[in-house]
């Protein structure tokens, strides 16, 4: 994309999952409420909607709500229920991407976490794979990891979605999977990630290749041209 894409602009792509005859407010609108309150601290839908009362009819227009009274806790609460997740998040690596400066060479860094706050008792934390571009400063794309996948499948998956061809993949010792190097060059990317002890074989082939390249390097210097010169002259 050419030029920068507004929230609100992006949220009139993603589908509209509410009956047309009950639609009261647009979704662009309840979706920038939703995003502006929560950069204000608000974590609930109630905070939410609270936050949108108080703030009164400026703010309501500007966010392009077509009447002063904004949504209630339970349309929140519906909505958001309803909305397509993966619409979504795609709208928003839409909007991320048509953020990144297009004359740069652009990184984008794999890294898999446990989302705060998501676990609930017996019940084990959300955990996501993601792509952060730090030129944006912001995740341009994340999958959940299930129970019945782990982060190299989804990484795979991810890798599918955000743009690889002339980007560079960082990421941990994690991602030193043979087919995750091997789908980034041939989507035409270049990849830089660590080896650790959990490939072992791995670490020893670059550690010997490395030596190897250094060994090499030395001798070159040693037998270069100009030494023999050098040691002609002063035999004569």
């Amino acid at each position: 994309m050419d030029t920068s894409l507004s929230l609100l602009e992006i949220f009139d792509t993603v589908p509209d999952p509410r009956d047309k005859k009950g639609r009261f407010h647009p979704l662009s609108a309840i979706l920038s409420l939703a995003v502006v309150a929560m950069l204000t601290g608000c974590k609930s839908y109630e905070a939410i909607a609270q936050f949108g009362r108080e703030k009164g009819a400026a703010l309501a227009y500007a966010l392009g709500f077509r009447r002063s009274k904004t949504p209630c806790k339970s349309t929140f609460s519906v909505l958001f229920r309803a909305l397509d997740i993966k619409a979504f998040e795609a709208a928003l690596t839409r909007w991320v991407a048509s953020r990144i400066p297009h004359d740069e060479e652009l990184v984008l860094c794999m890294d898999g976490k446990t989302a705060r706050g998501s676990k609930d008792g017996e019940t084990p934390g959300q955990h996501l794979v993601a792509a952060y571009a730090p030129q944006a400063q912001a995740v341009l794309s994340q999958l959940r990891v299930d129970a019945k996948t782990n982060e190299h499948k989804a990484a795979l998956q991810l890798l599918g979605i955000v743009p690889v061809q002339g980007r560079v993949i960082t990421g941990d010792a994690m991602f030193c999977q043979r087919d995750l190097y091997a789908q980034i060059v041939d989507s035409g990317g270049d990849y830089v990630f660590f080896v650790k002890d959990n490939q072992p074989s791995l670490a020893i082939d670059i550690g010997a290749g490395l030596a190897f390249e250094e060994q090499s390097r030395r001798i070159a210097e040693t037998f270069s041209p100009g030494r023999f010169v050098a040691a002609d002259k002063c035999s004569n």
